[in-house]
């Protein structure tokens, strides 16, 4: 089956590629470049003049082939791109064989994935029990929240520390001490804050540390790492398999976080788990797009032994609810794989005009000085 046609759509701000092949058959797949996703967009279909005409059912050749096309440049919007068009060709396949993607990538290691509820944070240490209380009440046995209230560029560095300290508490006494805390610090803080913050905040016994600092070196992140003795969460803004191979030899991280609609789509993230596997480290993908990209992470999940947790979104809710027909099942704060062929959902063609494009426009924070706070 030749790829015949490549299209992309917008809904809000996640980015969508449908791929048909020229017997009709159609694959869906997604693009994490939230930052700027027509720099992803222009970049599918650049790829798509170079795959048209090739066969849709040679997805590893088709992956190596548009990594190193155009000389090798790297970059999210290229990550972006592959991953979207490699969910796709995926899509394809399993409906091609009627067969679900995670049976294709070898079966099922787990019968359910266990998910990690988002969306729990605030500006106050109440309002993060507040969030907290309802992760707990839908069933949830883990959540991941930032403990930083908005304003947190303008905050003294003891009022910084001890306020989110504060938050992790009122957290923990909310949910008690058989359920997991994963602490989201969003690359918010420079390395002697973050070690400081683990050193106070150890007691409440985090999952784990994720993104203490900026990811601009594999090195200061492995210092830091080793300095602030919780368990690592890193790699959401990665790709392939070559960054994680460093992040694992050289910061040791407990968790892997690769984001399968910008490390390389299925293809890769399926390698990443191995990857983790090999060096005893856990998955949990970082996932805030649409029903796409989680039902793609839950193929990988089913087939992957590192695989731990599912981040979950509000995939009941628009926009995100009215990009597919169906979403993959979630109760009781546990996933089950579809069993319908490819990834099990498909792209309803009427959610571009419900939502139409609206880009993000986030600025960096700034400190009271005027400077940016990303150091």
């Amino acid at each position: 089956m030749k790829i015949a046609k490549i299209e992309t759509f917008f809904v809000s701000r996640f980015l969508i590629v449908k791929i048909t092949t020229e017997d009709g058959t159609e694959g869906i797949g997604e693009s994490c470049y939230w930052s700027y996703p027509k720099a992803a967009e222009a970049t599918i279909h650049a790829f798509g003049d170079a795959i048209i005409g090739m066969d849709a059912g040679d997805i590893e050749h088709i992956w190596s082939y548009l990594w190193r096309y155009n000389s090798a440049f790297r970059g999210n919007s290229i990550g972006g791109a592959i991953s979207a068009i490699d969910m796709a060709l995926w899509d394809i396949k399993g409906k091609r064989l009627q067969a679900p993607v995670w049976d294709l990538l070898g079966g099922k290691v787990r019968q359910k994935i266990r998910g990690i509820a988002q969306g729990i944070g605030g500006n106050t240490p109440e309002e993060c029990a507040v969030g907290a209380k309802k992760a707990l009440d839908q069933g949830f046995s883990a959540l991941k929240f930032t403990p930083m209230p908005k304003n947190w560029a303008e905050l003294t560095y003891t009022k910084m520390i001890g306020l989110a300290v504060e938050m992790v508490e009122s957290v923990r006494e909310t949910v008690g001490w058989d359920f997991d805390i994963g602490i989201e610090i969003h690359r918010n803080m420079q390395p002697h804050e973050a070690i400081a913050f683990c050193d106070e905040v150890a007691k409440l016994r985090p999952y784990f540390i994720e993104d203490p600092i900026v990811p601009d070196s594999v090195l200061a992140m492995g210092d830091t790492a080793a300095k602030m003795r919780l368990p690592l969460a890193v790699g959401e803004r990665n790709m392939g398999v070559w960054e994680f191979r460093e992040y694992a030899q050289l910061a040791k991280p407990a968790f892997f976080k690769p984001d399968a609609a910008v490390a390389g789509g299925i293809t890769a993230t399926k390698k990443i788990a191995t990857i983790a596997e090999a060096h005893h480290i856990k998955i949990c993908p970082h996932n805030f797009q649409t029903p796409i990209a989680t039902a793609a992470c839950i193929a990988v999940a089913t087939s992957s032994i590192s695989w731990d947790v599912q981040e979950s979104v509000q995939e009941e809710v628009a926009p995100r609810r009215d990009v597919t027909d169906t979403i993959i099942k979630l109760e009781n704060g546990w996933y089950t794989p579809s069993e319908e062929p490819g990834l099990g959902v498909i792209f309803n063609e009427d959610a571009p005009a419900m939502h139409p494009f609206d880009p993000a426009l986030v600025a960096p924070p700034i400190r009271e000085d005027g400077s940016v706070a990303l150091k």
